[in-house]
């Protein structure tokens, strides 16, 4: 019963079972034997040739790891900068950099350069101690930073009885200004435990548990009073993968260990040549680079000199540490190329005669002067309140005759329908308004409308002066908090006069408004961007390349000195006294980046500022390594408009955006808004945010609402006053659509009485308790500031 009669049962056939394994009884043992070794050897080699891509994937990630690290940590690599920082005042930092440089150089604690060298534990470190109260030092070093190390103390919670005085208030405000700036690698070091083990235990527990929330969840506590403890830590830190903020690895920075400054006889005796010595950092510097010096504003190099390292890791034999701490051998000294260096251009040359014309020739003088004669024997009808020289500008195709019946027909301002154009001025009854009187008083009306922030000079002021200014801020803030927008109309100035830059938009978000319109003279001496994202990437693009050439670029982590040419004398001996407490960075700067233009931000106020911040008031920002001063304007982000409106103040709990004037600098950067306290004391964290994007074009509107009352209301009529105070404003706005509080929309029908009263339409019943109201808006622009840099008060 063997061989080809033995019994087959089909095999079960399941709902999910395949086409292919349903039709397999159609197929010969011999077509399927092919078709399955053939499909197991194409699978075989799809497999190996994933796998094979696989593999070189990760030997080129485990590459680009291992060079990384090389360059972090291997001999060739800038010494490592800790920082270290108290979380509260009672912590003594001054025994845990003794601590710490006692392991790191037994020998070498008598040495006066920043950087120690340990053959131990093949590290290179400089420490640095946060000065506790001191913002703006805290904060230079936490640029810098390739360690924050918080130093936490439990005597502070007993002596206070609370837990939560692990960290006081200035330890939070500096935290959240770290995480702004973005953190580190981070460690927190716990001083001053018990002995007793089981009490020891509990107490780093506890803080542990209080603030675990505050840093990072790879953050890592480390008790560090005893010397096993801290070989602990730097073991550690030796083996630790940094990790930096992303905006620091796109530039090339030196932290100054030493700043000179040499006077030059072909300069002026005003300038000099600022001398920054230290270790390159981050990425390779071209001596063709402009630098920016933090405070001090952007230059360019003289010449850079590559110096022997002062502090090798591995010293040679028979040679002294203290010869070669002294000896200033210079290996390399580059030069700029007159034809690649960056120009230092911060503002567009403004030429004021770019739009005159050549001298006329004798022909073109006599064909004007008979020109002149045809158009005086001409007769023209002009309408009333137009002079000679402005009907010159009325074009000949489009003259007509002005009759006396013109004045009965309405005409004043005109509503911003999709055009942009400025109102014309003309208004019946016999009232004109003089377009050169306009032109004379609308920087007066401008300045009365803006929201002037900057207060007077102080020293010209008394204290109850200066107090009453603050409290007037502060009514305006709360003012504005509850009637936003809304503003009186002047009794004794003409509402066409007192807004006469403002005009009457239809619909806030279809309606247009011509970006390159009636813009201010600064406009002219900032740059702008046909595509800016597209230059973001080719300048990124560059400078990456940059790092691969070897022409005239130092590489990171050589110990060079840059010759700053062109500063301030003033500025640099501020930098010299400035070096003594607090970090002096130079970082190099992108292409374009000395340029002005219009910069926005994202921005909020911080939690820990109360005062009220109006705006174009004086501001210092921190963007990323470059400090600057500027006046911003704030405005809402209108995600589904090309047009936004302005903001008076900057209000807690939301996100605003700041447009000022400062040179640009390529997203994303951190920002930290400093506002000046006065009286010598450390400025106050103001606001804090990120830069978003340089754009000229971006549309500001400042809005005003002007307000009347239903006089009398008879269905879909109503008599509205107070709105304005005479009829010759009624016919100006007539345009401009009203509408009420409740919901009502309308428009002007004509002016009763002669105390400014008005008749209005409206698409409902106006109840009597509402408010009719205009809207009104206006373009406005960030102020000019004084002086870019914090460094140059006092310099001129």
């Amino acid at each position: 019963m063997g061989g080809s009669r033995h019994q087959l049962n089909k095999s079960h056939k399941t709902r999910f079972a395949s086409k292919s394994s349903r039709n397999v009884h159609k197929i010969s043992s011999q077509d399927k034997r092919k078709i399955s070794k053939s499909d197991r050897s194409v699978a075989k080699g799809a497999k190996a040739a994933r796998l094979q891509r696989n593999k070189m994937m990760r030997e080129q990630k485990r590459a680009a790891v291992l060079k990384e690290k090389r360059a972090l940590s291997g001999p060739t690599s800038p010494p490592r900068v800790i920082v270290l920082f108290g979380l509260t005042a009672r912590v003594n930092l001054n025994a845990v950099e003794e601590d710490i440089l006692s392991l790191l150089s037994e020998e070498r604690n008598t040495t006066t350069f920043p950087a120690v060298a340990s053959s131990e534990y093949k590290l290179r470190a400089t420490v640095l101690k946060a000065p506790h109260g001191d913002l703006v030092t805290c904060m230079e070093m936490a640029k810098v930073a390739d360690l924050l190390a918080f130093v936490a103390s439990p005597n502070s919670s007993q002596e206070a009885d609370d837990t939560d005085s692990f960290i006081d208030s200035f330890g939070s405000q500096c935290l959240s200004v770290f995480r702004t700036l973005g953190l580190p690698s981070t460690a927190v070091l716990i001083r001053d435990l018990p002995v007793d083990l089981k009490r020891k235990h509990e107490l780093k527990k506890t803080c542990m548990s209080v603030l675990a929330s505050e840093f990072p969840e790879d953050c890592k506590f480390f008790p560090a009073d005893e010397k096993d403890e801290l070989h602990k830590f730097i073991s550690l830190l030796k083996e630790l993968r940094l990790t930096v903020p992303h905006w620091r690895s796109q530039r090339s920075y030196l932290m100054a260990q030493k700043v000179d400054m040499v006077s030059d006889d072909t300069c002026s005796p005003e300038t000099c040549t600022l001398v920054l010595t230290g270790y390159l950092r981050a990425h390779s510097l071209s001596v063709n680079q402009l630098v920016h010096v933090s405070g001090a504003g952007d230059f360019q190099l003289s010449k850079i000199e590559v110096l022997r390292d002062p502090c090798p890791l591995n010293l040679r034999k028979g040679v002294d540490l203290m010869d070669s701490e002294s000896d200033t051998q210079v290996e390399t000294c580059l030069t700029p190329d007159p034809m690649k260096q960056e120009p230092l251009a911060v503002e567009n040359a403004l030429d004021l005669l770019a739009g005159e014309q050549t001298w006329p020739t004798e022909a073109e003088m006599a064909e004007a002067d008979r020109n002149h004669k045809e158009k005086k024997m001409k007769k023209k009808k002009l309408p009333r309140g137009i002079s000679e020289y402005q009907a010159a500008w009325i074009v000949d195709d489009s003259d007509v005759d002005y009759s006396d019946s013109d004045e009965g027909e309405d005409d004043g301002m005109v509503l911003d329908d999709g055009e942009s154009g400025f109102p014309d001025h003309k208004v019946e009854n016999g009232s004109e308004f003089d377009e050169d009187q306009v032109s004379l008083n609308l920087r007066d009306s401008d300045e009365e409308t803006e929201t002037e922030s900057v207060l007077m000079d102080a020293d010209n002021l008394t204290k109850e002066q200066i107090a009453e200014q603050i409290r007037k801020i502060k009514e305006d803030h709360a003012e504005d908090e509850e009637f936003p927008d809304e503003v009186d109309t002047p009794i004794d100035v003409p509402a066409r006069k007192r807004f006469a830059k403002y005009r009457g938009v239809k619909s806030f978000r279809t309606s247009t408004w011509d970006p390159k319109e009636s813009l201010p003279p600064e406009y002219a001496r900032i740059f702008a961007f046909d595509n800016f994202a597209r230059t973001q990437k080719h300048v990124l693009a560059k400078a990456l390349d940059l790092g691969q050439e070897t022409d005239g670029c130092i590489p990171s982590g050589a110990y060079v000195r840059l010759y700053v040419k062109d500063v301030s004398a003033v500025i640099a001996s501020k930098l010299c006294a400035l070096s003594e407490k607090m970090p002096i960075i130079a970082s190099g700067l992108l292409q374009h980046e000395s340029k002005i233009s219009v910069l926005h931000f994202s921005i909020r106020k911080h939690d820990s500022y109360d005062a009220p911040i109006k705006a174009k008031e004086e501001l210092l920002f921190h963007v990323g390594f470059r400090q600057f001063i500027s006046r911003p304007i704030y405005s809402s982000d209108s995600i589904n408009a090309n047009k936004h409106k302005m903001e008076r103040f900057l209000h807690a709990g939301r996100f605003s955006v700041a447009s000022i004037y400062a040179p640009i600098c390529f997203p994303s950067l951190p920002l930290i808004a400093l506002k000046s306290q006065g009286d010598g004391t450390s400025p106050a964290v103001a606001a804090v945010g990120s830069l978003r994007s340089v754009d000229p074009d971006r549309i500001v509107l400042k809005k005003i609402i002007l307000t009347g009352y239903p006089q009398r209301v008879s269905k879909s009529k109503a008599t509205v006053r107070y709105m304005f105070h005479n009829p010759e404003d009624v016919k100006w706005f007539k345009p401009v659509e009203v509408w009420s509080k409740c919901g009502r929309r309308g428009r002007i029908r004509e002016p009763v009485g002669t105390h400014g009263a008005m008749k209005c339409i409206l698409n409902g019943v106006l109840q009597q308790h509402d408010t009719v109201c205009m809207s009104l808006f206006k373009r406005t622009y960030p102020k000019w500031p004084q002086q870019w840099f914090p460094l140059q008060s006092g310099s001129d």
